[in-house]
């Protein structure tokens, strides 16, 4: 068993055993233990009541957080023509399309989020086993296989974050930063939250929502009281 160091130790003791804290408590808290000398991660992980295993009990999308993640992501667009130049206005990182396909097999990712054209997807497709377990490939369904360039890359800067159940139903998602005030942590955790609600699959039964725990980058999880 992982031994935690003093600073997580003595952030640990802040918390009540047994306890499940409000959103405006739990967000007060998760900032008293972020110690680290680093802007730390705030992430919300949620424990939902759906089996991944089955197609229609799987959770995936995208939304804009309305604060933004507090980290500046590193776009790559896959276009050629004159959505290169689209791509290059709307301030992609990277833009390029066989060149960069060879520069990515030879291991080549520095890039946080990869965007491309339609017409670019037979192209990118060599890629799938690279990027797929990078959970980096374009995907219509997020709104990263798209004509529109600029709306795709201009969500991505203001604070898009993609959601997705893992094996056990669980979501982890960033929702800001340490040095966010508890008003834009609440906003972010909130719209999160009510996005989750909205896609609940069909086949789900039973409590959907069944634990919401929030954590910064190096401190412990701090349980929220579920609404749902």
């Amino acid at each position: 068993m992982a031994k935690h160091g003093k600073k997580y130790q003595d952030a640990a003791k802040l918390l009540e055993d047994g306890k499940l804290y409000s959103v405006a408590e739990a967000m007060e808290l998760v900032k008293k233990t972020a110690t680290a000398k680093f802007d730390e991660t705030i992430e919300l992980h949620v424990r939902l009541g759906v089996d991944p295993k089955y197609a229609d009990q799987q959770v995936r999308g995208a939304m804009v957080l309305p604060h933004g993640t507090g980290k500046a992501k590193k776009v790559l667009v896959f276009a050629k023509g004159e959505k290169v130049k689209e791509a290059e206005d709307a301030g992609a990182d990277y833009v390029g399309s066989d060149e960069i396909v060879t520069k990515i097999q030879g291991g080549w990712f520095d890039f946080d989020v990869a965007v491309a054209t339609p017409d670019m997807m037979g192209t990118v497709g060599r890629l799938g086993k690279v990027l797929g377990p990078r959970g980096l490939m374009p995907n219509p369904k997020l709104g990263t296989v798209t004509m529109d360039l600029v709306k795709a890359i201009n969500e991505i800067k203001a604070g898009k974050v993609e959601y997705r159940t893992d094996k056990a139903g669980n979501i982890h998602v960033p929702i800001g930063k340490a040095s966010f005030d508890v008003d834009k942590l609440k906003a972010n955790y909130q719209a999160l939250i009510d996005t989750l609600v909205r896609v609940r699959p069909a086949a789900a039964k039973g409590q959907y929502i069944r634990a919401i725990t929030v954590s910064s980058t190096m401190g412990p999880g701090i349980p929220v009281a579920t609404m749902a």
